[in-house]
């Protein structure tokens, strides 16, 4: 399959797609161009992106948009100029643990634009592994009306994935290959960007599965009334990393919501076809806000979960406590008349009831178990000395 080294180059008509060799010299009469490359490639070739866009498009990237496009710090957020529209969307890494990908990222980019552009690699999260994954990269998003140029990290496998969905059945003599079956092949490169927001977005559905698992072995943990054990560090990252998650969601749901209430401003197309283009286009936007919006609902129920897991942990320990303080208390209910009946037995009196009689060690004695065992059984009838049912 021809294809430039970090950069992949497809020309997209109807159903069909044909991936180039290089960067077209004209725009295409039909279809569109998806251009997406590897951000170190992005910084590398970016002259000859801007003059492959002017050729494209008529026009080339603004500066400042080159530098969100190569900033692997930012956040998702939503630009737009009067000729083309700007999405940055953060993926999911795919590299164990999120800052090896990123410190291999920062090192393939040049020196120049490591200080600025690149920024520092995250540092390494610790915990289960389920954590690690939770780090993550931007994807840029460059939108003309015939091109689509996309900027992934190095090990972006989103790009893989729907280009190969994009070649799945090619034809070996002609090159081309036709849309996945039961799938509707993208009418334009609006369609297809959100197309590839929606296999990150449901890369974070898939993340929930195994974040609730996760939390349901600690809450279960936590709950068992004999712990002695917690794993607090892990814990303690978890509500970090939930937090984090929380945040990149809510960025993403408001860069998509900028482009949806973009979307409405755009002039109603004459052509009866390019306006149920629009509509469509209009659905599928809204389509993945819900799925989005879903991700962040789960979070926050995650993290209640969570806070909630610890209280009752807490809650539960101290009842325990409640329960030891009860038995100590009521058994020291039970020796306290005892002690009083010993003490006034030991009192140095020549003259003291039943101290000089034969029988009287028994009778204290008895008076003495008569009064611990009547006690006993009051404090168990008011369960005083019974143990809580948990």
């Amino acid at each position: 399959m021809p294809q430039i080294s970090g950069m992949r180059i497809f020309h997209i008509q109807g159903g069909a797609a044909l991936e180039l060799a290089e960067l077209p010299a004209q725009k295409p009469p039909l279809g569109f161009v998806w251009i997406a490359c590897a951000r170190p490639d992005f910084q590398a070739r970016l002259a000859e992106i801007q003059r492959a866009l002017q050729s494209l498009a008529g026009l080339q990237l603004v500066d400042l948009h080159v530098s969100d496009l190569l900033n692997t710090q930012l956040p998702s957020r939503y630009d737009y100029t009067s000729q083309y529209d700007l999405l940055v969307f953060r993926r999911l890494a795919t590299a164990e643990g999120g800052a090896p990908a990123a410190a291999a990222e920062a090192a393939a980019l040049p020196t120049a634009a490591q200080a600025g552009a690149a920024g520092s690699a995250p540092p390494r999260r610790g915990g289960p592994p389920v954590l690690r994954r939770i780090a993550t990269s931007p994807v840029g998003f460059a939108v003309f009306d015939q091109v689509l140029l996309t900027v992934h990290p190095p090990d972006c496998a989103v790009r893989d994935t729907y280009a190969a969905r994009l070649l799945g059945n090619t034809s070996p003599a002609e090159g081309r290959a036709a849309s996945p079956a039961g799938a509707r092949p993208p009418t334009g490169p609006a369609d297809l960007m959100l197309r590839v927001v929606n296999l990150m977005v449901d890369g974070y559905l898939d993340l929930r599965r195994e974040l609730t698992r996760q939390l349901d072995h600690w809450q279960t943990e936590l709950l068992k009334p004999r712990a002695r054990y917690v794993n607090w560090s892990s814990l303690l990252e978890a509500r970090l990393s939930l937090h984090q998650l929380d945040e990149i969601c809510e960025d993403q749901r408001t860069a998509l919501q900028d482009w949806i209430d973009a979307l409405e401003t755009w002039a109603p197309p004459e052509a009866p076809a390019e306006l149920r283009e629009l509509d469509l286009l209009k659905v599928r936007s809204r389509d993945v806000l819900e799925h989005i919006e879903r991700v962040v609902h789960h979070v926050r129920r995650l993290e209640q979960s969570t806070e909630t897991a610890v209280q009752m942990h807490f809650s539960v320990q101290s009842h325990r406590t409640n329960d030891i303080m009860r038995t100590l208390t009521a058994l020291t209910a039970v020796f306290l008349p005892l002690n009083l009946i010993a003490g006034i037995f030991g009192m140095n009196f020549e003259f003291i009831p039943l101290i000089h009689k034969q029988g009287g060690f028994w009778w204290a004695m008895g008076a003495m178990a008569l009064i611990a065992v009547a006690l006993v059984a009051l404090f168990w009838r008011k369960q005083y000395l019974s143990r809580t049912r948990k």
